[in-house]
């Protein structure tokens, strides 16, 4: 069943002092970015919206309460993946109001994570990423600069909204270093080769200008305003058609990719965690897969036992 948010229009979510000052606190406070402060506002929005069903305030909210609200979003065809989301926006929420002493206890602080399913990244192999790479005709402003995107998401990594936010000024050529905000508003500074390099520094110098700039970011559209993230996406789609992979690829790939690539090439995890902007090593472990791969494959070429090593050391 798809995973659909639970919760009520944003014109329609009951107004509650508590929870518009928590908002604010995450805004001002905390500097998340628009993007997760919509999330929280939602899927708060949609926890509030049960209350006031029931007459309720969160002040009278209980542990039980909030078992029985996932309960009825598990019932509604939320995955466990959601189910944590909606647990983790309703943890912060009332750990704030017992911090802020609201609340005189948090009725969340008990409350067990839904158990999450390992799923391995979606990524595409080097050849794939070759046959991407190659399909927007360079002689077309349009398509120098999609192949400059597709350039940089895969050799930095960066997630849709980190592309199209890039700033001109973000780009240091003298070093070959992109800055990136990510999540958070946190900055990070990404080294990209020497090929994304050139193909950023041609667009913006032979480009960009073309498309009559009104927004101050890298990568326009027609009308001279920054690209969507639905237009990369759509953008990423069509090359990939093109190319002739008919899996579900979508801009991520290109960042999934990044990290295998790097791993696969001899890369630690600590770097590529670094390199995500991850801020816990924790989410960057999903690509273990990875180097365990790479780890079996030494261990067979070089351990004496081993069935090469063993063939080898009769020679």
């Amino acid at each position: 069943m798809p995973d659909q948010r639970v919760a009520a229009p944003s014109d329609s979510r009951p107004a509650h002092p508590w929870l518009d000052r928590y908002l604010e606190h995450l805004l001002v406070e905390k500097g998340l970015s628009e993007n997760s402060l919509s999330a929280y506002t939602a899927d708060l929005g949609a926890f509030i919206a049960w209350l006031a069903e029931r007459d309720a305030e969160p002040a009278q909210v209980k542990g039980q309460d909030l078992f029985l609200y996932l309960s009825a979003l598990r019932a509604r065809g939320l995955t466990s993946r959601s189910l944590a989301r909606h647990l983790s926006a309703l943890r912060g929420f009332f750990s704030w109001l017992a911090g802020e002493k609201l609340m005189a206890t948090d009725p969340a602080q008990y409350l067990e994570n839904p158990k999450l399913p390992r799923k391995l990244p979606e990524f595409l192999s080097i050849e794939e990423m070759d046959a991407v790479l190659s399909r927007p005709d360079l002689t077309d402003k349009l398509g120098f600069r999609d192949r400059t995107m597709l350039e940089l998401l895969y050799a930095a990594g960066l997630r849709v909204s980190e592309l199209v936010e890039l700033k001109p000024f973000d780009f240091d050529p003298q070093v070959g270093l992109l800055r990136v905000f990510g999540k958070g508003s946190k900055e990070r500074l990404v080294p990209i080769h020497d090929a994304a390099q050139e193909f950023l520094a041609v667009y913006l110098r032979d480009w960009r200008g073309q498309f009559g700039p009104v927004a101050d970011v890298i990568f326009l559209n027609r009308s001279g305003k920054g690209l969507s993230r639905q237009a990369v996406w759509k953008m990423v789609k069509k090359y990939v058609l093109e190319a002739g992979i008919r899996r579900d690829i979508s801009p991520h790939t290109f960042r999934h990719s990044f990290a295998t690539h790097l791993l696969e090439g001899g890369a630690d995890l600590r770097t590529v965690q670094l390199l995500l902007g991850h801020a816990d090593i924790a989410a960057t472990e999903i690509y273990t897969h990875v180097q365990s791969g790479r780890l079996r494959s030494i261990h067979r070429r070089y351990h004496p036992r081993s069935g090469m090593g063993a063939a080898r050391s009769k020679k």
